[in-house]
Order: structure tokens, then C-alpha cells, then sequence
């Protein structure tokens, strides 16, 4: 370091380890980064397109089993619907890289959907973990809300259940939920940033 030092000077060595320009920092309270990603129908899906909505992200991996536990007891379809059927735009993540747990194809992942009786208003597939890094999701599940104005409200756990059970489901409470009911309601959001809990998010090395 302080070969660097000498080398660049300080004024430019401080420079160098700022992040690149344009870099936005997913946080809870600031401005949502926008992305571009393709679904599992081969659509564009922008973030920006959707200003004006709520969003949430849900970081997905069928074979998580913390993941399962929310699918396999229809938890997962039902917040969709509900939500979805409010206005919500709701996009499921898939980040796990070509070759690792949990990577699918869009045709594999689509046949799931069906099979789940799953209701996102789309899939993202994100194999080059692009969206996953830009909002530091760690596991599946991990949950995002995003309010209207493009801010992001909640960033944590679907709920305060860190279990694979499926029957520790009855009676949790539900954060997403709590969040996009709060802020509809016109208040701020009591829970904003829990620790998410499940299996990692398996991104390229």
C-alpha cells in the first residue's frame, strides 16, 4: 500500500478505490438501480418501465429447500396472486449460474411454473448473476420491495420463519406483506431491512 501511495499519490489512490462512476448501490431508501433482463418468454423486462408501480423481487431456486418450503405449500403462488391481482408488479429472479444448483433453462423454468401453479407477472433468468450482484441478493429466498416513486422499501426475508418447515409457515409473520400493506396505506414501513435467510444465491465464480 504504501508502494501505491508513493507510486499514484494519495489524492489518486483514494480515486482509484472509489466505485466506478455510474455505480448505484442497491439500499433501502434510495432509488432502486435500474436493470434490463430477459424472462422466460424471451421478453425484455426494464425496471424503469414499471415506475408508477409497486415491485418486488423474489430470489428464486426450486431446489432450495427453503425455497420449496414456500412452494410446495402454495405460500409463494398465493402472495403472487394477491399481490399481483392489486397492482403489483411481481418479477421472480433466477440467478444461479450455467452450471451450478439451480440453474434452469427458460422452457424447464416454464414448465414449472405451470406445474406450480405460479403466478410472477415474469421470471427473470439472470445467469450472469447481473441483477443478482446489483441488489446483493445472498439467498433464495431474498425479498425486495420497490415503491412507486422507485424507492426501495424492504430488502430481507420473505418472513420471520428461517426454517425449511413447511408448517412454521402458519402464523408467521409475512414481511412482504407487511410492507406493501403499510406503504399502500400511506405509512412507513415498521420492518424495512430483516437478515434474509435460505441457501445462497449460486452465481459465477
Amino acid at each position: 500500500m504504501k508502494t501505491l501511495v508513493r507510486l499514484f499519490g494519495g489524492a489518486a489512490l483514494a480515486a482509484m478505490l472509489l466505485p466506478a462512476p455510474g455505480f448505484a448501490q442497491a439500499r433501502v431508501g434510495a432509488p432502486a438501480p435500474d436493470f434490463s433482463a430477459t424472462d422466460s418468454h424471451g421478453r425484455t423486462e426494464t425496471l424503469s418501465h414499471f415506475r408508477g408501480k409497486y415491485v418486488v423481487l423474489e430470489w428464486h431456486n426450486r431446489g432450495c429447500p427453503y425455497t420449496r418450503k414456500h412452494y410446495i405449500s402454495g405460500n409463494m403462488q398465493a402472495l403472487q396472486r394477491e399481490w399481483t391481482a392489486k397492482g403489483v408488479v411481481w418479477f421472480t429472479v433466477i440467478s444461479s449460474a450455467r452450471g451450478e444448483q439451480g440453474y434452469v433453462t427458460p422452457s424447464e423454468e416454464n414448465a414449472y411454473l405451470v406445474k406450480m401453479h405460479a403466478d410472477p407477472t415474469a421470471v427473470l433468468m439472470d445467469p450472469e448473476g447481473k441483477v443478482g450482484r446489483l441488489y446483493d441478493a445472498k439467498t433464495t429466498p431474498q425479498m425486495i420491495v420497490i415503491d412507486p416513486s422507485g424507492k426501495m422499501i424492504y430488502d430481507g426475508a420473505i418472513d420471520n420463519r428461517p426454517t425449511p418447515d413447511v408448517e412454521d409457515i402458519k402464523g408467521a409473520d409475512n414481511y412482504v406483506s407487511d410492507a406493501l400493506t403499510e406503504a399502500m396505506e400511506g405509512k412507513a414501513v415498521a420492518t424495512p431491512y430483516t437478515r434474509p435467510y435460505g441457501c445462497s444465491v449460486k452465481y459465477a465464480e
